[in-house]
């Protein structure tokens, strides 16, 4: 397992949930959740700083795709977001399968006792962290960085 900090990012329409491991990659825990900047790049600057803050040595993208492994339309804009990220940083960001994610965050956050209407600010982050453990497990089991790396044209 390689030593260092992750970051791991749910990419959403309106927010994107942001989560970190310890500098062993044992654990995911949250960090924030950012709001979705469509029309500037705060979004990336905020996630650029993280990453800096951090010193972290890779950035692990959630990759939503259709229960049946086929692409959609929030696919292609992760894809695309990561390409974006991937062109601002200068550690690697990695495509990780992400199916199912937020309703697990979902899940676990109304078996905790929260209202759906108290969910909605950490819902995210607590996907983000849901996919950077997954991606953690991956890494640890089959001792190769999880899931592909991400094309800074945006393509997969």
């Amino acid at each position: 397992m390689r030593l260092g900090v992750r970051v791991g990012v749910d990419v959403g329409t309106v927010r994107i949930g942001v989560a970190r491991s310890d500098a062993h990659g044992m654990l995911a825990t949250p960090v924030e959740t950012v709001l979705r900047d469509r029309a500037g790049t705060s979004d990336l600057l905020r996630l650029t700083g993280i990453v800096t803050e951090l010193d972290a040595i890779e950035v692990v993208v959630g990759l939503p795709l259709a229960l049946s492994g086929r692409a959609t339309a929030s696919t292609d804009d992760a894809i695309g977001f990561a390409g974006a990220l991937a062109g601002t940083l200068s550690v690697p960001v990695r495509l990780v399968d992400e199916r199912l994610s937020t309703v697990a965050a979902q899940s676990a956050l109304r078996a905790s006792g929260r209202r759906a209407k108290t969910q909605r600010p950490v819902v995210d982050q607590v996907a983000a962290t849901i996919i950077l453990q997954h991606a953690l497990d991956s890494e640890r089991a089959s001792g190769k960085p999880p899931g592909s790396p991400a094309d800074p044209t945006g393509r997969s």
